[in-house]
């Protein structure tokens, strides 16, 4: 039982690169499997895409609640987690870009992606140090908000894939929201950078 954190961890890295190969076929970026497919295996994609997305995020959610219930916490899942966030939330985002490029969606995305790596090696140099960057309170709110912000996105592109009303009444609206969620994602992604930065700069000195 005290590997199921580790497994659900491992399991995300997995769904998150099939729901990257979805999305990048679906967007007619894989060879020899692209070409050949139909719109609606294109929009069947899409929607296999979404749902391995949701199960991926969920995991996110269980494994680091059963390690610390499990008291399993381990330095594999310390190791493991925070890439599977990072690969999870930039494949998203690169399926997403690559699906329909869209100004409102790019800058932020772009923007997100930028925040990941640069933390990432921000990381890296401290660990090398001996500097420890402990996850803050609103990281965590800031990778569910990503979450949350990037699922609707998946949604708002895959529209027609998903059957839903396409009356302005009710696309316009949903468009709004969903944007507004990912710049404000981004937004708070760029705080928890700077949170970072700043920490790391008080311990190099």
């Amino acid at each position: 039982m005290k590997n199921l954190p580790n497994i659900l961890t491992a399991s995300r890295l997995v769904i998150a690169l099939f729901m990257f190969v979805a999305l990048a076929a679906a967007a007619g970026g894989v060879p020899w499997l692209s070409e050949n497919l139909t719109g609606e295996q294109q929009m069947s994609l899409q929607r296999w895409a979404f749902w391995a997305f949701v199960v991926a995020a969920v995991t996110d959610f269980f494994d680091g609640w059963l390690a610390r219930k499990l008291d399993a916490v381990s330095i594999w899942g310390a190791i493991l987690d925070p890439i599977g966030d990072k690969i999870l939330v930039c494949g998203a985002l690169l399926g997403l870009m690559a699906l329909g490029p869209n100004p409102l969606v790019i800058l932020p995305s772009g923007l997100i992606l930028f925040r990941e790596f640069a933390v990432s090696a921000l990381r890296e140099v401290g660990a090398g140090k001996g500097i420890k960057l402990p996850v803050t309170v609103l990281a965590k709110w800031k990778t569910t908000l990503q979450l949350v912000a990037i699922g609707a996105e998946m949604i708002l592109v895959s529209w027609a894939a998903f059957g839903l009303p396409t009356e302005p009444s009710v696309v316009a609206p949903a468009t709004y929201i969903t944007h507004g969620l990912l710049w404000l994602a981004a937004v708070v992604t760029l705080i928890t950078g700077a949170q970072y930065w700043e920490a790391a700069r008080k311990a190099l000195v």
